[in-house]
């Protein structure tokens, strides 16, 4: 989500069209993008706690898991360095994506960023799906790293240029929805794969089907008009306004697109930019949102939920369909964000779902606390494994309808078109760093902090619940051009802030 402008109505003003079934297309079309990453993130778990995926790739990590000697700890079955790498390879291929799928998007247009995210997941998917060795499952994580990369990046801008003003919120949404449905699909997938022999390579190929269809859909769609005018496509650019509006007369928005982009080629410098101090609540958020995102824990739960109720006593079967459960909680829990937060606003979800978190963290680490200690030792019981389940679900509802989708929407919509591409950039890099990080090590950390590493987590949800209460201010329904009163009008941001704002004409005041 690097790079480009994002414009709706950069005046405030509301613009006259229609809600097209063109524009309802096209984006489902594109949000297809989050379908991949949804995919790989639930299709990751499933695949790494199949026995014979392990004994082809990772026979240790098997013999550990099988180890019925009594002296190994449940926590520590997992515990492989390539075994992480093999998950958290991709995020760092898509951190790294991330910065050249920028100029893409910029130079070739948001639809050739998308085919080109497309192309290398297909790729990525194949060479997963028929790998014979480890160099060929570490080569094609980063080729599916690289799709996520470019599919991050312009998938979002392409929801924002296309979809008319009144509808944007929901529609952006609709990426993280789709994000949620690719993973509830890996996790019914993996269940059904599980206890086939080759279930694994039907798990990790069947990630080339949604990349096909992205590739195909994004070669027949129409790219946004922001993008053509972007390129000097300006006749181009009217008629696909007139097409994805429903309407003749889009004389005004057309011109204020054009004004807004003549305005971003004069920003020279937005890395400067940012960094300047008047812009330090934009660069606070921008950092502090994703990091804190991540350190939620839930990639606990989104990369290796079979391996941990694997861990944590589940039966093959059970673990991959509490995964399953998970999946459709999460997937149902979404939707409760997309019809509340432009009705309650985003601080009131992001501290319900803190203090939520927050509970179930701490429940879930103290019943793995009493059962398993610290030896490690020990198992539920029918009656105890459901409850533990019932927590874990609460978790994940809690996160996504709080941390999930706001920690995409707040970095997006707190920045002023003059920072906006570094903002985005920021959001961007810092999740998928940590995204890497968190994946790499959190099997050597349930290792050695054991059930200690719910605890971890849930001190950092008391750290960020914090931060929202002290710093963050009600950005709902506040126009991007008015955002600088917020900050001037909050407590501590308003020591940083000047009393530069941009009227609607674009003009710098006093």
């Amino acid at each position: 989500m690097a790079g480009g402008v994002l414009v709706a109505s950069t005046n405030g003003r509301q613009y006259e069209g229609k809600v097209t079934m063109f524009v309802l297309v096209t984006c489902l079309v594109a949000a297809m993008g989050g379908l991949l990453f949804g995919y790989d993130l639930g299709i990751t778990g499933g695949v790494t706690s199949m026995e014979p995926f392990l004994v082809k790739f990772f026979p240790g990590v098997y013999k550990q898991m099988k180890d019925e000697s009594g002296h190994e700890s449940q926590y520590c079955k997992f515990d492989n360095e390539l075994l992480t790498l093999f998950t958290s390879s991709l995020y760092l291929a898509a951190l790294i994506a991330s910065f050249f799928a920028s100029t893409t998007t910029r130079m070739l247009g948001r639809k050739a960023s998308m085919f080109a995210g497309g192309l290398f997941f297909l790729v990525g998917a194949l060479l997963n799906g028929f790998a014979v060795n480890i160099e060929m499952l570490i080569i094609g994580r980063i080729l599916l790293g690289f799709g996520v990369g470019y599919c991050n990046q312009s998938v979002p801008m392409y929801l924002s240029e296309m979809a008319p003003a009144k509808i944007r919120g929901a529609l952006n949404m609709g990426f993280q929805m789709m994000i949620t449905i690719g993973i509830l699909g890996a996790n019914i997938i993996n269940y059904f794969t599980s206890n086939l022999e080759s279930g694994w390579r039907i798990s990790l190929g069947i990630g080339a089907v949604p990349a096909i269809l992205l590739c195909i859909g994004s070669f027949f769609l129409g790219d946004t008009p922001n993008s053509m005018i972007e390129r000097g496509q300006k006749e181009g650019a009217k008629k696909m306004l007139q097409k994805i509006r429903g309407i003749d007369n889009v004389d005004e928005e057309f011109q204020d697109l054009i004004d807004a982009s003549e305005e971003a080629k004069k920003v020279e410098h937005p890395w400067k930019n940012i960094t300047q101090l008047r812009y330090r609540p934009q660069l606070t958020f921008c950092s502090l949102i994703p990091f804190f995102q991540q350190l939620t824990g839930i990639n606990v739960i989104m990369f290796y939920a079979p391996v941990l109720f694997k861990t944590l006593g589940f039966g093959n079967d059970a673990s991959l369909m509490s995964s399953v459960i998970t999946g459709g909680v999460n997937v149902v829990a979404t939707f409760v964000s997309i019809f509340t937060v432009d009705k309650f606003g985003r601080k009131i979800l992001f501290l319900e779902g803190g203090v939520q978190m927050f509970i179930c963290q701490i429940v879930v680490g103290s019943m793995i606390a009493i059962k398993f200690g610290v030896s490690g030792e020990g198992s539920f019981t029918h009656i105890e494994a459901n409850l533990l389940l019932f927590f874990i679900c609460a978790y994940v509802a809690a996160y996504a309808w709080s941390w999930g989708p706001l920690g995409w929407l707040v970095p997006s919509e707190i920045c002023s078109l003059e920072v906006r591409s570094a903002g985005q950039a920021t959001n961007v890099a810092v999740n998928m760093l940590f995204t890497f990080a968190i994946a790499q090590v959190f099997l050597t950390m349930l290792c050695h902090l054991k059930f200690g590493l719910f605890f971890f987590f849930a001190g950092f949800v008391v750290i960020m619940t914090i931060f929202i209460v002290l710093f963050f201010p009600e950005t709902n329904n506040v126009p991007i051009e008015e955002m600088n009163k917020v900050w001037k009008s909050h407590w501590f941001w308003t020591k940083f802030v000047s009393d530069v704002v941009v009227d609607h004409d674009r003009q710098v005041v006093v």
